[in-house]
């Protein structure tokens, strides 16, 4: 049975950023679990025909990490080189199983040690876990009448078969969120004819991509000035804020009447123009940054079905709407979003006293500063409960999360002790505060039902409030919410 410090679950940005400072610190004695067999999270495992990320790659990156980005929203393969990129610099696939799949962890009280259970039988130990597996990493098929006897193609975005030829198919894909606004506008060209599923319409906003000329690039090869683009990205995004939470006002002006204008610039069909307008506050549901979406709504060989003729069930050959219509297909696209609320954690966690954690989230999941729970002594959760952000990086939450878990490991080292828990009365204290003022922003007050709310209705994937307010709480320890043995 192989021992550890620390156990990283997942190889995307939060282990990465475990491991570099983990490795600041001095423990070299860790160990990344990889289930996939290929190192890299989100942007290794999503490959799917236009995908990129939607903040600017500047700051979409780790901060001690800069990059030579070709663009200002980097495209999949660039996203995958800087995992790799970054990987490779830091050694971490040395420090690395992949194919690990971790089908349980346990705690040891009388061992003050997790028992990790990995592939269904074998298993491993650590004083302290990082489950950095992230919340956008289970996707989700809802169960539609007669989904398996399709005898076509069909796959999930997140499992995009790259040797399946779709160009010249009839092809169908359901979801237009995120993934969906960037696989119909990439695919529409090359397809026989596209059918789209619209649950409801997201609010659709201009995406200001940029190419870097070769110049600007030698440019921000200089730290200092990569720095400073970084800092006024920061700092204008953090701006939505305001928005968001405090001035529906400002929320209107700077993205409500811009929406409106994109659509009425890009669709001049008022039927159409009607079925992509949502019916809540904008913001409410993730945005989407393109340019390219509407128009493909637009081609002749596009068909959008929106609620009111959606999908009646799924058959041998397709899929019947209800509205009678037989659509006759070759593939079926799911791009059906994720559990990123209450399956935050796919394993099953079992802390003191054999409670699990899926017990103790049965009402809504949470976490001290999305990271601790009371019952779990060092387990540290990477994008944990109400640490998403809808305005600006994630990776600068991740990174913010490192400041508490790093300090709370070195707590309990130089302290000569085992372990490290927050207590109950904290965990609530500080609970109880995120959902308050989650009250007041347009997440909970917009008028829509998002993936970012569990089954609770509460608000589980935001953080309410500016970035920089959760970096400082990250900051600045506090002894006596935890205890230590």
């Amino acid at each position: 049975m192989s021992s550890y410090t620390v156990i990283i679950i997942g190889s995307g940005f939060g282990g990465q950023c475990a491991a570099i400072n983990l490795h600041k610190q001095g423990i070299d004695d860790y160990l990344i679990l990889e289930r996939r067999e290929f190192m890299g999270g989100t942007w290794a495992q999503n490959t799917y025909p236009g995908a990129a990320v939607d903040v600017q790659s500047p700051l979409y990156s780790i901060e001690s990490e800069p990059y030579n980005w070709s663009q200002m929203f980097a495209e999949q393969n660039e996203l995958r080189e800087y995992t790799n990129y970054v990987i490779d610099k830091h050694g971490l696939r040395d420090k690395t199983r992949t194919s690990a799949n971790v089908s349980k962890i346990q705690w040891r009280d009388d061992e003050n040690q997790w028992l990790v259970e990995i592939n269904d039988g074998e298993i491993l130990t650590a004083q302290f876990i990082v489950n950095a597996s992230g919340p956008l990493s289970t996707p989700v098929i809802p169960d539609f009448k007669g989904r398996d006897t399709f005898k076509g193609k069909s796959f999930h975005t997140n499992n995009w078969d790259q040797s399946y030829d779709y160009k010249g198919k009839r092809v169908a894909i359901i979801g237009s969120g995120a993934s969906a606004a960037q696989v119909i506008p990439a695919i529409a060209p090359d397809v026989d004819h596209l059918h789209v599923f619209q649950r409801t319409p997201h609010w659709v906003m201009p995406r200001p991509d940029y190419v870097f000329k070769n110049w600007q690039r030698k440019l921000l090869s200089n730290k200092f000035i990569y720095r400073m683009l970084r800092e006024a990205i920061y700092w204008g995004l953090e701006t939505r804020v305001i928005g968001f939470k405090y001035s529906d006002f400002m929320l209107e002006l700077l993205a409500g009447r811009k929406a409106r204008r994109h659509i009425k610039n890009q669709i001049k069909d008022p039927q159409l123009q009607k079925k992509v307008t949502p019916d809540f506050t904008i913001g409410c549901k993730r945005v989407i940054l393109s340019d390219t979406l509407y128009p493909a709504f637009c081609r002749d060989n596009v068909t959008l079905h929106d609620k009111t003729d959606g999908i009646s069930e799924i058959n041998e050959q397709g899929i019947k709407t209800e509205s009678g219509e037989q659509l006759d297909l070759d593939l079926i696209i799911y791009s059906t979003g994720y559990d990123a609320t209450d399956g935050v954690i796919s394993y099953p966690v079992i802390g003191q006293q054999g409670k699990t954690l899926a017990d103790v989230w049965a009402d809504y999941p949470r976490a001290y500063l999305g990271t601790s729970a009371p019952g779990f002594p060092n387990l540290f959760i990477v994008t944990g409960p109400n640490t998403g952000i809808g305005h600006t990086s994630a990776i600068f939450i991740i990174e913010a999360q490192m400041n508490y878990i790093m300090r709370a490991i070195k707590e309990v080292r130089q302290r000569g002790k085992q372990r490290i828990e927050v207590k109950p009365q904290a965990e609530a204290s500080y609970t109880g505060h995120i959902h308050d003022e989650m009250a007041k922003t347009v997440w909970q007050t917009g008028g829509c039902n998002s993936w970012y709310k569990s089954k609770s209705g509460k608000v589980i994937a935001m953080f309410p409030g500016f970035s920089f307010t959760f970096r400082r709480w990250t900051k600045n320890f506090r002894e006596k919410d935890h205890d230590f043995v």
